[in-house]
């Protein structure tokens, strides 16, 4: 018996053995925000946590991240650009801030007070990316692959003294971000455009006297400091853009990665839609109870549901200006407004204005 264990010994030394060997890919991952906000924290919770859940079932693979939140990279105006021309390989794209580059991704803007049921808009977004030809080439034309969508909360008013109602605001000076600045015409007000980034020192240095915003964005940069008073007005949610990867970088990696960032893409689509409607109500509490001590205090002013119907009914035709301007181009935006608002309604949203009738 041991001269027989002993050959078996020395032929298993012999035998051609298979070793295991797991491939690692590094990956850079980026954004203008800091993951203090919830869709830009997301990122790293749920999409990049996700996809390594997913690889590990198999372990043939392992993403090494090279993280590079809150602007080490870039900032608010470049989120395009640097997924574009791979100065990080995914990164969250503010569409936003990218009118002339993104167009029909402002369909949402353009069309404020129809949705705020942010799943919802979401799935409708998701829904349009995978049908609409020109939607969907918007992003593929610049060398993104768009694994997740984002969306907003809802928007209100944050001031430093409280409103009675919307025409309160005429005469005022309101940050917004980009495109949202046109949510303000017809009310008197101005809009001066800025994001998260900045508009606690615009407000604190009298550039702007409050701002057009959205709770979960507030909350972390502490704006209720200086505009202590949340106008609530639930005028809209909006697609405010998607995590993507640059396209030369997605094609170089293995199936089974692909394949894990898609399917985490969905998640975090549909996790952060979820989220946005418990953290709106959550944010808003906690402004309150974080600024119960400072002098004004933090105070919500609900609105009737009239003054929002007053507001949206002030706006000019922002849909047929914004499609108008676009079909002249050449953009389908036309359609595009139709099916986004017919999308809606199946979904069981009535919009508070037809801008499709209007177009």
């Amino acid at each position: 018996m041991k001269a027989f264990l002993a050959m078996m010994t020395a032929a298993a030394l012999v035998l051609p053995t298979t070793s295991f060997a797991q491939e690692h890919i590094s990956l850079t991952v980026a954004s203008s925000h800091p993951t203090v906000v919830p869709w830009v924290g997301m990122i790293k919770t749920h999409f990049m946590a996700r996809t390594d859940e997913l690889l590990a079932e198999t372990g043939n693979y392992q993403l090494d991240w090279n993280e590079a939140f809150g602007g080490q990279l870039y900032k608010a105006n470049a989120t395009l650009s640097s997924v574009e021309d791979g100065i990080t390989d995914i990164g969250w794209v503010f569409s936003f801030l990218e009118p002339a580059q993104l167009p029909l991704s402002q369909v949402s803007t353009n069309t404020p007070f129809s949705v705020t049921d942010v799943p919802a808009l979401l799935e409708v977004m998701e829904g349009l990316l995978d049908s609409n030809e020109a939607f969907k080439q918007e992003w593929e034309g610049h060398n993104l692959k768009v694994l997740g969508l984002t969306a907003t909360d809802l928007y209100d008013i944050y001031t430093k003294e409280p409103l009675q109602g919307i025409e309160d605001i005429n005469g005022m000076k309101l940050s917004a971000p980009g495109v949202l600045g046109s949510w303000l015409r017809g009310t008197g007000a101005n809009a001066v455009d800025g994001a998260l980034t900045t508009f606690y020192t615009d407000v604190q240095t009298g550039v702007s006297d409050g701002a057009l915003s959205l709770a979960l964005g507030v909350m972390p940069i502490k704006l209720y400091e200086v505009a202590p008073y949340i106008n609530r007005f639930d005028a809209a949610a909006a697609f405010s853009g998607a995590i993507a990867i640059n396209n030369d970088v997605w094609e170089t990696l293995p199936e089974e990665v692909q394949n894990a960032m898609i399917e985490a893409g969905r998640y975090y689509t549909k996790s952060h839609g979820e989220e946005m409607v418990t953290l709106h109500e959550v944010a808003l509490n906690t402004m309150v109870e974080l600024g119960a001590g400072q002098d004004p205090k933090v105070t919500i002013v609900n609105m009737p549901a009239e003054e929002r119907q007053k507001w949206v009914d002030m706006l000019p035709n922002l849909a047929g200006e914004w499609a108008g301007a676009l079909e002249a181009q050449g953009v389908p935006a036309n359609e595009f407004v139709k099916q986004y608002m017919s999308a809606l309604r199946a979904k069981g949203v009535e919009p508070s204005r037809a801008w499709d009738e209007e177009l």
